[in-house]
Parts: C-alpha cells; structure tokens; sequence
C-alpha cells in the first residue's frame, strides 16, 4: 500500500468512526489547561485529572498561582512524576504570564515554549485543543503508532520527525484531531507491548500488521478458545 492510501485510510476511518476527538484532560479554560498539560508529562492522564480539580479551585488565574509559593504548591503536585521540577515550573510560567502575556495563555508555539516547563509538544499540544491550529504533539503514543501504521518513517529517531512528516501529509483540517486519534489508538489498542492487533479495526492498513501477520495470526490460535 502507497504512503497515501494510508493516510487516506487513516482519516477515512477515524473521520467516521470519531469525528468528536478531544483531550481526556479536564478543563474549562486555556490556563487550566496549560497547568494540566505541564503536569501530565510522562504521568497519566488519570493521575492528573485527580489531582487538577484542587489546583483549579486553590489557583484559579495566574495572578493566585504567581503569588504561591514552592512550600504551599508541592503538597497539590506531590503525588505526580518529577513533583519537584513542575512545581518550580507551574511557579515560573504563572509569573512570566502576568508579567509578559498580560495574565493570557499566549496562542503561539513561539510564545508558549518561553514559559518554563512548556516545550514543543506541550505547545502544540494547548494551540491544537484550544484554537485548532494545524499543530500535531507527538508524545509516545503518536511517536508508536504512526511509525507501526506506516504513516511515519520507520528510520524517524526523533518526535520532530515523526511531527514534520504529519503535518506534511494529514490535511490541515485533520491535524488538530489527528493528534488525539493516534493518542487514544495508542493508549487503548496499539499498545507498546502488547498490542491488540486482533482487535484493531486499522490493521487492513497497518504496516506492523502486515509485516507480522502471520506471527499475530498464530500466536491467536494458541489462545484458549480459539477456532482451529
């Protein structure tokens, strides 16, 4: 299959099958967001989503969250990854919003990876989810799944390879939600290490599914309960 039967494939499927696409992190404006997204870097959604309603209620604008402190701030952040580091960077971005972006979630890639603990993908991350910018976040899931779909080069070493080649071939319409299609692929069906290939609804047009088919297919068969 050429490189562009799959990626019509792609967006044929998932513009059918979810047409709604949305972060499973809560939140109600682009601040909220922004701590969230901070937070969540190699954490689960989950995680963050049990630990942002207090930081919302306690720090609702930047103004309340720049005026804290690490001692008051660390007891809300303790429970996720590398508490430490996002807590002195939640502290940072919520100054650097009051004193430089008039207390605003600035709207750029360029302005946002100023604020610290903010990096690309984080960035392209809150421009896709609030203003539906062609901008494509490439986290683990998407570094995974569009490599074994054959969407990304395999040879890709880095996110910003895997993140120029989307955006080159996924209509910019398509972009802001493709991020979250191959998110939630990944997170629900195309696991890292035991993906769910006999499940998959893609795999006609996956290439790790082609190349395995017949290992995947066996190792089927050995399952309790499988048809001979």
């Amino acid at each position: 299959m050429l490189k562009k039967e799959r990626y019509k494939a792609f967006i044929d499927y998932f513009s059918t099958h979810m047409p709604v696409a949305e972060t499973e992190l809560n939140y109600e404006t682009p601040f909220q967001l922004l701590i969230a997204v901070v937070l969540s870097a190699q954490c689960t959604d989950k995680r963050i989503n049990m630990v942002t309603p207090a930081i919302f209620r306690d720090f609702p604008s930047p103004e309340h969250l720049a005026a804290s402190n690490f001692d008051e701030l660390f007891p809300y952040i303790k429970s996720v990854s590398y508490p430490n580091n996002k807590t002195k960077h939640l502290l940072g971005l919520a100054k650097m919003l009051v004193e430089e972006f008039n207390s605003e979630v600035p709207s750029t890639v360029k302005e946002l990876i100023k604020l610290p603990g903010v990096g690309r993908k984080t960035a392209n991350v809150i421009t896709s989810v609030i203003w539906n910018q062609p901008n494509m976040a490439v986290d683990t899931h998407v570094f995974r799944v569009s490599k074994r779909l054959g969407l990304a080069p395999q040879n890709a070493k880095t996110p910003f390879e895997v993140e120029r080649h989307l955006v080159r071939h996924i209509p910019k319409e398509h972009v802001h939600k493709a991020h979250h299609w191959l998110i939630l692929h990944g997170r629900y069906v195309c696991l890292a290490r035991s993906p769910k290939c006999g499940e998959c609804q893609i795999s006609h047009f996956c290439r790790y599914f082609e190349k395995n088919k017949a290992k995947i297919e066996a190792e089927k068969d050995l399952l309790p309960g499988s048809k001979k």
